[in-house]
């Protein structure tokens, strides 16, 4: 199937997965004067932002229950479910950076750790507004909502410790065995 330029820019809006299957046969075959060059570099580009959205986000995840952890438990149940999020994203975390190792150079900048800590506190600010939480409210922030001002600005976590600290570990092995 022969393609101009012009009818490769249509058929991206239209069937997305024979644009890309009749770009890769373009190149492969070296007519580069016929690949959508304007689109190709684009979803190159949306491609890496992809990844780094994904790492920020899964990093997100895993600061928002860390934090949670350290400052909301109110009983020893509480926060089982954290630390299997945290795991799955940590599995996640590394799976990109088996495939794509300089993102994980990326992800360890101030700017990046910064990124991802303000997306955490807009979570826990919305976790705090469930109804569900209204005894933590008032425990915590004495009847008052918080807000993101309410939470550390900067990140209180290094890259070290949202890849591999585990403050449950330490409670547990402190715990009595039960008889």
């Amino acid at each position: 199937m022969r393609q101009t330029t012009q009818s490769l820019k249509e058929l991206y809006e239209k069937d997305f997965y024979l644009w890309v299957q009749e770009n890769l046969r373009l190149l492969k075959n070296r007519e580069y004067g016929f690949v959508d060059w304007e689109n190709l570099l684009e979803e190159m580009e949306d491609m890496g932002k992809s990844l780094r959205k994904s790492v920020r986000s899964y990093m997100a995840v895993i600061k928002e229950h860390l934090y949670k952890w350290e400052h909301f438990r109110y009983s020893p149940d509480v926060g089982m479910d954290w630390i299997d999020s945290i795991n799955i994203a940590r599995e996640e975390i590394e799976e990109i950076f088996k495939e794509s190792p300089s993102l994980k150079e990326k992800a360890q900048e101030w700017e990046f750790l910064q990124s991802a800590w303000e997306s955490a506190i807009s979570r826990l600010v919305s976790w705090f507004e469930n109804p569900k939480n209204a005894l933590l409210v008032k425990a915590y922030f004495k009847g008052k909502l918080p807000t993101k001002k309410d939470f550390p600005q900067e990140c209180p976590y290094t890259f070290e410790q949202i890849m591999e600290y585990k403050p449950w570990v330490r409670e547990f092995m402190e715990r009595e065995p039960k008889e």
